[in-house]
């Protein structure tokens, strides 16, 4: 018994100060947490207006610290984490939507019911919509003085930092700060910072601090622990501070990218700072020489110095130090060197010390060729040489890139030669290859076996052909994209291609395939499907599933579409230039997502599609060349975002509806070639899109996940061809069609005056209102269109004179007013006179009643006509100008009469006989009158 008792005593008193398991989550077994925090929490949980997806359904219960997101002191209970971020992949970051635009996030406010949370150590609400009634960041948080870990995070708040955060004496980790704008949080003065002497990550990306003093690496540099300074699109104007003494001696990782210093790389502070691992200064504004300092840091494992644009870059031998470093990017930056000296400048390390794994040197201005020495850079795994000025051949070294997984040459078209099995032999990695826009030949045995297994190839515009790839048979099963356009591949597709099972993207355009498509296209996983500009023919089979993007344009497709489409995530639909007949199915009205409808030059017959009543938010809309007809709809205005609408060349009819005019986004529209009568719509100012006020091409959507989801799946909706009249000619364009603002009512039934507030309009570049019946007089304001470039108003019934005032149009390239009433004096200015330099009586022939250059008629009246004077524009009456007239005259008047007198003496005898007899008749008037007063007084 008295053993027993020991024992007890023993495992009691033992088992009071033993460690108990930590309750993470939705885990532990403890005896529950305080009363007060867990009323603390649910009175947080209050504030939440929205939890979409029940992260905080595990929030009931007595236990608290076995709730999600919770964790709970072993010994005391008390919570000591609050970790509700919501995650992310920062793979995905710039396509991570805003807080308060993904349902997935929490909603609602930061309760200062947290304040009860007295031993709250760690707190993680990040990426959430915790903007609250005000969305400013809570000054109480300064009050919660335990804290040691903070990360508000993609919370996206606006206002001014807080500075009672300076009384969070134990903090480590502070990360504030969203990449949404449109809140605007701020901070003035960064002091506060000092008080926090055992911070050691800082992050504040996107807080604007434009507003603190030029010594903001002064403040830094009184927090010796900082490990961390992540400052990146903080709007900091230098980082060319002297620092008498250098305290950041544990300064790991420094990122200042995206601000706006605009002095050199030798001025600035951070090279002291030897001990740093990773230093980004993307897009800084920095130019210049690299100082020798540089190969002092000897630690360093990422150098970013990419997109600042430095055309003469030198690379310093000092590069040649950095032997840990493993990522290397100075793209974008324009840098004009021989490729090889570049090499040369590399680490030199051997063995294990070589660690160079990415070499990121796309969009430069690099020249030469590609020297065999790149085969030493064993440890490579990405290589971008994308976009430079290389030429010669690719060196079969390249080939011994075990650890190679991603190359990218592309757009380099002085780069020749053949690649053939030798450059792959050891690639047994890679995974991604870019070969496009060279001048390469991919010239292979049909049964060579591949050492890689490839995820992503393109060979745009590269020698494939003509017989299509047989080595590409092996690649089928892993493939996810895939672009062999404009390789010179001529016949059948073969039907073992068509086994792909992962690939989302596809560009086989522009070669001379043909042949039919396979029946099973539904069940294929594409996202983007390109098979425009080929010679594939027969019916058009049904659309995969999961289609974004579908190309079939410039084909010999014929029939007609499919009636059933079930593609509910489709975006783009280009069947423009083949044969396909029938009405547009109405099962397009379930493509509620769709931008962009192309069904042009077709045989497809019917009226205006009443399902696109739907499509709210379609951007581009041609469905030109086709023999619909009928009435355009009044409900067109529904379509609120369109900025593209062509309908020419149909059998539309009746008069353009006045609510095309709320179209506020339009900026191209073409309705010509069509039966349309009645008067232009009035009130053409609501076309604000065709403003340089309103003006805005990069204005896709009003829906950011449908924007999201366009750049994802890497649709292009200007990547077709459109075919555009203007200037007397037809033009293609591709993507600058983004930025053409055009109205084209040509060849129609219109009739009355041009509305004259169409002269508000002045973002148009192309106006074409020819054959018409309008009548009235030109605008005469119709100068304020000063982006005009091509003008067309031939071939109506326009009366009147032609406002001078085209004068100022001084892009203007073509014009025509052929064939109407015009009359008057043909005006001249500087780019008139330029017009049409062969023959410029062409713009004006027609018009009986015009006169003067460059017409044959001389206008009536031997003034000169004066360039601005104008019946309706007579200049007000000066009376500056009208005295001076007067003087002038008298004094050449009066000097022509002295003249006269002085050299001419029948002229002298005259001019005194004259006076003498005018003296003497003054004489006798004075004298009878002086004698007949003097008479009558008496």
């Amino acid at each position: 018994m008295l053993l027993t008792i020991i024992c007890t005593t023993l495992w009691l008193t033992g088992g009071a100060g033993a460690p108990q398991p930590q309750h993470f989550h939705d885990g532990g077994t403890g005896t529950g947490c305080i009363p007060s925090e867990r009323t603390a929490l649910l009175s947080f949980k209050k504030g939440i207006t929205s939890d979409s997806t029940n992260r905080l359904g595990s929030w009931h219960g007595q236990d608290c610290c076995r709730w999600r997101g919770v964790t709970c002191s072993n010994r005391t209970g008390n919570v000591l984490m609050l970790h509700l971020g919501y995650p992310i992949n920062p793979d995905d970051f710039l396509f991570y939507p805003d807080a308060c635009e993904d349902s997935r996030t929490l909603f609602g406010e930061i309760s200062p019911s947290l304040l009860l949370l007295k031993h709250l150590e760690h707190m993680d609400l990040s990426r959430n919509c915790f903007i609250g009634p005000h969305g400013r960041m809570p000054s109480f948080l300064g009050s919660m003085k335990n804290l040691r870990y903070l990360n508000l995070s993609g919370v996206p708040l606006n206002g001014s930092v807080p500075p009672q955060l300076g009384n969070l004496s134990k903090l480590q980790y502070l990360e504030i700060g969203s990449r949404n704008y449109e809140y605007g949080i701020y901070s003035k003065d960064i002091t506060w910072l000092t008080n926090l002497p055992l911070l050691q990550y800082l992050g504040m990306g996107f807080v604007d601090l434009s507003g603190i003093a030029r010594d903001w690496t002064h403040i830094l540099n009184m927090i010796p622990s900082l490990r961390v300074i992540s400052l990146s699109y903080c709007s900091l104007g230098s980082a060319n501070q002297s620092l008498a003494y250098f305290n950041l001696t544990k300064l790991e990782e420094l990122d200042l990218s995206n601000n706006n210093f605009d002095h050199t790389y030798r001025s600035s502070w951070f090279w002291r700072a030897t001990s740093l691992t990773h230093l980004v200064l993307k897009d800084t504004g920095l130019f210049g020489q690299l100082p020798d300092a540089l190969g002092n840091l000897t630690s360093l494992i990422v150098l970013d110095l990419s997109e600042n644009v430095n055309e003469d870059m030198t690379i310093l031998q000092g590069l040649k130090n950095l032997c840990s470093l493993e990522i290397l990017d100075l793209s974008y930056s324009w840098i004009n060197r021989d490729i090889a000296e570049f090499m040369e400048r590399l680490p030199l390390c051997t063995g294990e010390n070589l660690q160079l794994q990415e070499l990121h040197l796309g969009y430069n201005s690099f020249t030469g060729t590609l020297p065999s020495s790149i085969g030493r850079f064993t440890s490579l795994s990405i290589l971008e040489l994308n976009n430079n000025n290389l030429s010669g051949s690719v060196p079969t070294e390249i080939g011994t890139l075990t650890n190679l997984t991603s190359l990218d040459l592309s757009n380099n078209n002085i780069i020749s030669g053949v690649i053939t099995k030798e450059h792959f032999v050891g690639l047994m990695s890679l995974k991604e290859i870019d070969l496009s826009f060279t001048n390469l030949s991919v010239v292979v045995d049909a049964d060579w076996i591949q050492p890689f297994r490839l995820e992503s190839a393109k060979f745009a515009s590269c020698h494939l052909g003509p017989l299509f790839p047989v080595w590409l048979h092996q690649q089928l099963l892993q493939i996810t994209l895939l672009d062999i356009s404009s390789t010179g591949l001529v016949g059948n597709i073969p039907d073992w291609f068509w086994s792909l099972s992962k690939a989302a993207y596809l560009d086989m355009s522009y070669n001379q395939l043909n042949g039919n498509l396979p029946a099973h296209m539904s069940d294929m996983a594409f996202l983007v499907l390109n098979l425009s500009s080929n010679k594939l023919i027969g019916q058009i089979p049904a659309f995969p599933r999961n289609v974004r993007k579908l190309d079939i344009s410039n084909n010999s497709f014929s029939g007609i579409m499919p009636h059933k489409i079930e593609a509910p995530l489709l975006l783009i639909l280009v069947m423009s230039s083949n044969q396909i007949g029938g009405t547009i199915p109405e099962s397009i009205c379930r493509l509620q997502s769709l931008l962009d409808l192309d069904l042009s030059n077709n045989l497809l017959e019917g009226t205006f599609p009443a399902f696109l009543q739907n499509c709210t938010d379609m951007l581009f809309l041609d469905l030109a060349w086709n023999n619909l007809s009928g009435r355009l709809p009044s409900w067109i205005w529904e379509l609120k975002d369109l900025q593209f609408l062509r309908l020419c060349h149909n059998s539309f009819s009746g008069n353009i509806p006045s609510e095309i005019t709320s179209l506020s986004y339009l900026q191209y529209l073409d309705l010509s070639g069509n039966y349309f009568s009645g008067v232009i719509p009035p009130h053409l100012s609501n076309l604000t899109g065709m403003t340089m006020k309103g003006y805005d091409p990069l204005n896709h959507s009003s829906n950011s996940e449908i924007e999201i989801d366009t750049v994802i799946a890497g649709v292009d909706p200007f990547h077709h061809i459109w075919l555009v009249i203007t200037k007397g000619q037809q033009l293609k364009y591709g993507r600058g069609l983004l930025y053409f603002v055009s109205i084209d009512l040509s060849v129609n039934y219109l009739t009355g005056e041009i509305p004259l507030d169409i002269t508000s309009l002045d973002a148009l570049i192309n106006l074409n209102l020819s054959s018409n019946r309008l009548g009235g007089k030109i605008p005469n304001n119709i100068g304020a269109m000063r982006s005009l470039e091509s003008l067309d108003l031939s071939c109506n019934k326009l009366s009147g004179e032609i406002p001078w005032s085209l004068s100022n149009l001084t892009s203007l390239s073509y014009m025509n007013l052929s064939y109407n009433n015009l009359s008057g004096r043909i005006p001249s200015g500087r780019q008139l006179d330029t017009l049409n330099a062969d023959n410029p009586s062409l713009m004006y022939i027609g018009n009986s009643g015009l006169c003067g250059a460059p017409l044959q008629n001389n206008c009536s009246g031997n003034g000169t006509f004066i360039p601005g004077y104008h019946r309706s524009n007579r200049r007000k009456f000066e009376p500056a100008s009208f005295h001076i007239g007067v003087v002038l005259g008298l004094v050449v008047g009066l000097w022509m009469v002295f003249c006269a007198l002085l050299f001419l003496k029948t002229w002298r005898v005259a001019y005194f006989r004259l006076f003498d007899k005018l003296c003497d008749k003054i004489y006798v008037f004075v004298a009878v009158k002086w004698a007949s007063m003097t008479m009558s007084a008496e």
